[in-house]
């Protein structure tokens, strides 16, 4: 507390710290308990820098284009194919290299039937080729 030794010149110029201990103390109490909880480890994954070299880019190899007309018939690189051939072809194409395939483009004709394209897209599926593009018309 703070007297007055020249009686009542004007305001008290000295600052109350009694309220500022007091939370002070509060702040100190609060950092005690919470303190010892920070300090329990914590187990993180990170990952971890793999020192590889970066693989070296090829050139992809040329583009597979399949035709579908309106009378069904598929064409690959405009030569007639079966059906049946198609997924043998196609499984041979991605044995070469499964890691750099070509892409299949295919063209399907407005007027082909969707089954046709169903067993085109299936015969993809399980010659697990991985690149396949649609070319609008």
């Amino acid at each position: 507390m703070a007297f007055s030794t020249g009686g009542n010149k004007g305001p008290m110029a000295e600052i109350n710290v009694t309220p500022l201990i007091d939370v002070m103390l509060v702040l100190l109490i609060i950092f005690i308990v919470t303190a010892p909880i920070m300090t329990y480890p914590i187990d993180v994954a990170l990952p971890q820098r793999v020192i590889n070299p970066p693989p070296q880019l090829r050139e992809p190899p040329p583009p597979i284009e399949l035709r579908i007309d309106a009378t069904n018939q598929i064409f690959w690189n405009n030569s007639p194919i079966s059906i049946r051939e198609l997924q043998q072809r196609m499984e041979t194409e991605v044995q070469r290299d499964p890691t750099n395939q070509p892409e299949l483009r295919i063209d399907a004709s407005g007027d082909a039937e969707y089954e046709v394209m169903t067993k085109v897209l299936a015969a993809a599926k399980n010659a697990d080729m991985k690149k396949i593009n649609f070319i609008q018309p």
